[in-house]
């Protein structure tokens, strides 16, 4: 399935219920890129949010679901290793 983040942004709160929903998280900002693996550990909303939410107060861009990851961002290498473990 695609969306539009254009037409249909998702704000904070339906972006941090989007995200629960994986069991890990590979987000990237600039060249930093974090993992978290929600099925260890515990992870606040504030912490989850400042990964995955942009100034805009939206789900950063680009944003893709593989299987149980969601990919927030973009960093060549996250990609390429969600896509050959896919």
């Amino acid at each position: 399935m695609t969306v539009d983040a254009k037409k249909n942004p998702l704000i904070q709160k339906e972006a941090l219920r989007f995200a629960r929903g994986a069991d890990v998280i590979v987000a990237s900002k600039g060249k930093k890129v974090v993992r978290f693996d929600l099925k260890k550990e515990k992870l606040s909303d504030e912490a989850l949010a400042a990964a995955i939410i942009g100034p805009s107060g939206n789900l950063r861009a680009p944003a893709v679901r593989v299987g149980k990851t969601l990919l927030v961002g973009f960093d060549e290498g996250m990609y390429r290793e969600a896509l050959d473990t896919a």
